[in-house]
Parts: C-alpha cells; sequence; structure tokens
C-alpha cells in the first residue's frame, strides 16, 4: 500500500506489502467510525506493523541519539563497536548512562506504542459484524494482533525485565499503574504467541507478504523459551516447522540483499520500500567514504571464523596472518559475506575501496548496500528498502539444536549444526571437532555456530545474556584495545538490564526503578 491518507480506505485491500500504514491515519479516524469491517480492520493492523519501522526497534539509524535499533544490538558485547557512542551501546559499554538516556526511553515508548495499538485491536476485531468480515480473516487478524503483542513484551521483558502489563485499552485515569514482575510478563508473552500459533495461517497470498504466520509465530515462542531455559518449550515450539516449508538459502551472501528477501529461508521480516516517504530503513545505509562507520566489526570476532578446514586460526595450516588480504582467504565464507577487509571494495559503482580507516580497522558488509546511489537516484546514506530478518530458519535449527544439546540428546543437534554449516561448505562437527563429544564440547560448538551465522543480527547481547558470559564478553571487547573505547562491565548485572526511563518514573508514581539502577 501506499501512504496516502486522504485514499486511505481505499489502500486497505493492498495487505503488508513493503509499506505499513501512517501512524497518523488512527489518529484521524474516530473511533466511531473506525473497526467497522474488514477493511478498516486491517488498517488497524497495519498500524501496529508500522511501529516496527519506528527507528529504535527495526529500522535503524546513521547518527541518531539514543537512535540504536536493534540490528545494533551486537554492539552490547565482543561483535560490534558503537563508534558514534551517543546513539546508546556505546556509551552504555562505558558505563557512561544513566536512567535519562534516550536509549531507554525511545525504546519504551516504542514497545508501549506498539502494546497499545495492539490491544486496540483485540477489543474492536471482536466487535466487527459478522456479515462485514469472514470468520477466516477475522481469525488471522487477530492472530497477528496476540504475535504482535507477543513481540514487544517479549522485548520489554529481555531488556527492561519488569514493566507494566497492560492488556486493555486505559482511559486517562487508568494510565498510572505499577510495574509487573518479569514472570507475569513472561507468562503473557508465552500466552500470546500460544494462541497466536492456533489462529495464524501456515502462509499468507504474495500480496499479503510480511504478515505474522504459524510459521513466525513459533519461532518468536521458540526465542522466549530459549531465553527462559525452556529447552522442552523450544522443541515443542520448532517440531512442527520442521514440516513448513522452511529452507535454508542456497547462497549466506545474497540473503541479505533485496533479492534474498523472499527466501523460504525468512521466517518473519520487517518490510520496508525505499521509494515511499517515512518508509524506509537505515540499517542498511552507510557512508560513500567507509562502510557504516558507526557499527564496526570487532577484531575478537574476525578471528573467531574458523578456516574452511573447519579449524580456528591458531591451529590451522590454512591461516596466513600476512597482510588484510590474506587473513581472509580459506576462512569460513560467512566472514567475507558480514565483513570488509582493507582493499575490499565496498561500492562497486565507484570501485571504491575500503582503505581500513575504521577504529577496529574492518567495516561492516552484512545487510549494507553496495552502490553509492540507487538505481531510483536515492544515496546510500539515506532511507532504503531493505527488509530486516527478525527470525530465520538458520535460527530455527541452532536454537532446537541448542535445546538438544542443553537436553543432554547430543546425538540429535549434529544434524542441525551440520546443516547449517553445509549451506557455507564449512566441513561438519564431525570431521572439524569430532564425533562423540561431551555436552560442553557440544555446547562450544553450538555457540560459536550461533556467533558467526548469526553476527550482525541484534542477537548477540540476548545470547550472551542468557549464557550468563556477558562479563566476559566485556573482557574481550576490551582486550581489542580499539582506541578511545573502554568497555567497563558494570556491576551487580547492571550491564544486563536496561533501565526504567527518568520519565516515565517522573510521570508515574507508581513505578519504581529497577534497583540496579537507583
Amino acid at each position: 500500500m501506499k501512504k496516502i491518507i486522504t485514499i486511505i480506505i481505499i489502500l486497505a485491500l493492498t495487505g503488508c506489502s513493503k509499506d505499513f500504514l501512517d501512524r497518523r491515519s488512527l489518529v484521524q479516524l474516530g473511533e466511531a467510525s473506525f473497526w467497522k469491517n474488514e477493511q478498516e480492520a486491517r488498517l488497524g493492523i497495519n498500524g501496529i506493523y508500522d511501529v516496527l519501522q519506528d527507528r529504535v526497534l527495526y529500522s535503524g539509524t546513521l547518527n541518531a541519539t539514543g537512535g540504536a535499533s536493534f540490528h545494533m544490538y551486537d554492539c552490547f558485547g565482543d561483535n560490534a563497536f558503537n563508534s558514534y557512542k551517543f546513539e546508546g551501546p556505546g556509551n552504555f559499554m562505558e558505563s557512561n548512562i544513566d536512567q535519562s538516556n534516550l536509549l531507554f526511553s525511545n525504546l519504551w515508548n516504542s514497545l508501549y506504542k506498539g502494546i497499545g495499538r495492539a490491544n486496540a485491536a483485540l477489543e474492536n476485531l471482536e466487535k466487527i459484524p459478522a456479515a462485514n468480515i469472514s470468520d477466516a480473516s477475522k481469525k488471522s487478524l487477530i492472530g497477528q494482533a496476540k504475535f504482535l503483542r507477543g513481540l514487544f513484551y517479549s522485548q520489554l521483558a529481555i531488556y527492561f525485565q519488569d514493566a507494566p502489563l497492560i492488556l486493555k485499552v486505559q482511559k486517562l485515569e487508568e494510565a498510572y499503574v505499577p510495574k509487573n514482575t518479569y514472570v507475569e510478563l513472561s507468562a503473557q508473552v508465552v500466552k500470546d504467541l500460544t494462541e497466536a500459533v492456533d489462529l495464524l495461517p501456515a502462509s499468507h497470498p504474495a500480496s499479503d507478504y510480511g504478515y505474522a504466520t504459524k510459521g513466525a509465530a513459533l519461532g518468536l515462542l521458540a526465542r522466549f523459551h530459549l531465553y527462559n531455559k525452556n529447552y522442552q518449550g523450544v522443541l515443542d515450539a520448532t517440531t512442527p516447522m520442521l514440516t513448513l516449508g522452511y529452507s535454508l538459502n542456497t547462497s549466506y551472501a545474497q540473503l541479505f540483499t533485496e533479492q534474498g528477501e523472499f527466501s523460504k529461508e525468512v521466517v518473519f521480516s520487517i518490510r520496508f520500500n525505499q521509494d515511499v516517504s517515512n518508509n524506509g530503513e537505515l540499517f542498511s545505509a552507510s557512508f560513500a567514504a567507509l562502510p557504516k562507520v558507526n557499527y564496526q566489526p570487532m577484531k575478537n570476532l574476525v578471528e573467531d571464523y574458523y578456516c574452511t578446514d573447519g579449524k580456528p586460526i591458531t591451529t590451522s595450516p590454512l591461516y596466513n596472518p600476512a597482510t588484510p588480504q590474506t587473513r581472509k582467504v580459506n576462512r569460513d565464507p560467512r566472514l567475507t559475506a558480514s565483513v570488509y577487509f582493507n582493499q575490499d571494495t565496498f561500492l562497486t559503482d565507484l570501485s571504491r575501496r575500503f582503505t581500513g580507516n575504521t577504529a577496529t580497522t574492518y567495516g561492516l558488509r552484512k545487510y549494507l548496500r553496495r552502490t553509492s546511489v540507487s538505481a531510483t537516484g536515492i544515496g546510500i546514506f539515506s532511507p532504503g528498502g531493505q527488509d530486516f530478518y527478525a527470525i530465520r530458519y538458520a535460527d530455527i535449527l541452532l536454537m532446537r539444536a541448542e535445546a538438544m544439546i542443553e537436553l543432554n540428546q547430543l546425538s540429535t543437534a549434529y544434524p542441525l549444526i551440520n546443516q547449517v554449516r553445509a549451506r557455507v561448505t564449512m566441513p561438519s562437527v564431525e570431521s572439524a571437532e569430532g564425533a562423540g563429544l561431551s555436552q560442553d564440547a557440544l555446547r562450544t560448538v553450538l555457540r560459536h555456530e550461533r556467533r558467526v551465522e548469526l553476527a550482525f543480527e541484534g542477537l548477540r547481547y540476548f545470547d550472551l545474556k542468557r549464557w550468563g558470559t556477558l562479563e566476559q564478553a566485556y573482557q574481550r571487547a576490551r582486550a581489542d584495545a580499539v582506541p578511545a573505547y573502554n568497555p567497563t562491565y558494570m556491576p551487580g548485572g547492571k550491564s544486563e538490564v536496561f533501565a526504567i526511563p527518568l520519565t516515565e518514573l517522573n510521570a508515574n508514581n507508581k513505578l519504581v526503578q529497577n534497583p540496579l539502577w537507583k
């Protein structure tokens, strides 16, 4: 659909293509004249999806204060350096942040905006007369609203731990509420996603590509169970996904371009359209002088990619450290699909080479555009049209493998890890690390595989927190000795939770700050 507010009702029929509803349209239509039929119901649901395109959620930034999106959450830890520290992660890593920081308030506000729109949808969808909407459509739309509310609350729980649980449209006098516990938020996330699984179809028509499906709800449920160490829940959620038609994209590098957006590997994506005002993204944007300087791959990550014989660079005879260009030869193909080395061409239309002129000496490649100007004349530093993959099938396979390892079902984990490796022609676990590994050894293999497979997709902080290894990641980041960067793990676990925004505490005297941030 196109964002033309004056004819917005007509646009409801275009579904969930690459651009979602402009948030202003919901304000312009009064409650009395809205939620009366299927067209308006679809508009209301699109209004929830629109929140996912907020800069601080999935759209991304190049240089906005407190504007780091989930895409940049690899900067919380050892994968990447946020050189524009004012965006959030850089200051957070240096313990140079307090509860007034926009990183916290921007994220909090966007998540509750989405929750508010989902609550409005769930209250009003049930009221639409049966004559004005088919049962199948109503069921699907309710499922999408529950999925999206579950997504927003899962992020609140993971990053803020305790937060208000609001499940209805609030009147002004009801808006001042205390926070609920992590356990209460978690129960609601599982409830919403479980119900969404039952309500959502396995697929949508091509015109509705981007709407959540049964697989998306199962994948998000599995991820949340993984965070909570409910490993049987992970297996239960991923088992039906094995027969829903997902598969790995043949090319790892091509997947993270616009040509890969319809791959069967994509389980749930946030869609963007470069040529629609306020509907583009900046996570694939960069600069003409060097690749995305605010998001720099770190040395310890680059060195963690194995050689093509499946061995670390410290033991493989294939590794040649002589120059930046020789260091990338005979390495896991996912490395050069994700990272630029000194003298790599990063803008093909200008034949412009990266000169290693970042603080880490490496440049980000994954998801970034490769030309200085698009075919329609839009610059590399302007909003683009690359979809962001919130859930993909490789992650499903690795989550399932991890659950099996933690449940000590070791033999069943090997084929899943091998499947992910085979896509990039890396050796199997048996041939590289050996068969019959101990649980600890196979756990190490799995964690390495997640790191190199999912690098720069925003999941590193999520993984480090749940593994209890974030402090060690800070130490690795510090050991990289990036100039003017001083990662400092905050005591007592403060580095593992976000502060409730000061603006919220000032506005609502029933809210109490997390003790670590008082």
